[in-house]
């Protein structure tokens, strides 16, 4: 038995895993604590790691078959072949769950932070000012102020 990955329909992650468990088939769907903000509150919600796909441990015959329940779109290929994710690297997930339960990244006025994805990758700014979804960044090496998004930015640890 291997380990594949299974694309979902768009936000459909814990149900199609209670479908594929009633079905017999062992899943792990790694999950994570995000704050969300609604009018009158925030409270913290799991929300899948990756985004409409689920791990499932079994063989390639069964495989083929579940594309069948309700949620499942596709079986992820590579080669040609259904993509076998090797046990080390389900280890490693899991691993990382365990390590990031109960830490939020807070960001706070003169945090050194580098954007991490975008044209800007890789560049090291100061925040400026924070807000619910951006924070302002200034980018002494090129002598700008620029707005990033807070998913898109990872604090420096000196």
């Amino acid at each position: 038995m291997n380990w594949y990955l299974l694309y979902t329909a768009s936000r459909a992650e814990k149900l199609v895993e209670q479908r594929l468990k009633a079905e017999g088939v062992e899943t792990y769907l790694p999950l994570h604590l995000s704050p969300r903000r609604w009018s009158d509150r925030v409270a913290l919600v799991e929300l899948p790691l990756f985004s409409s796909y689920i791990f499932v441990r079994t063989t390639d015959e069964i495989l083929r078959g579940l594309v069948r329940v309700n949620g499942v779109l596709r079986i992820i290929f590579y080669n040609a072949r259904p993509a076998i994710i090797k046990p080390t690297e389900i280890d490693s997930i899991k691993l990382f769950i365990e390590k990031a339960k109960g830490k939020i990244c807070t960001f706070g006025l003169n945090d050194e932070v580098q954007i991490a994805c975008g044209p800007l990758k890789n560049i090291d700014g100061t925040v400026t000012k924070v807000g619910k979804e951006y924070i302002i960044l200034q980018i002494a090496q090129i002598g700008i102020f620029v707005s990033v998004k807070l998913n898109q930015v990872v604090k420096i640890e000196r």
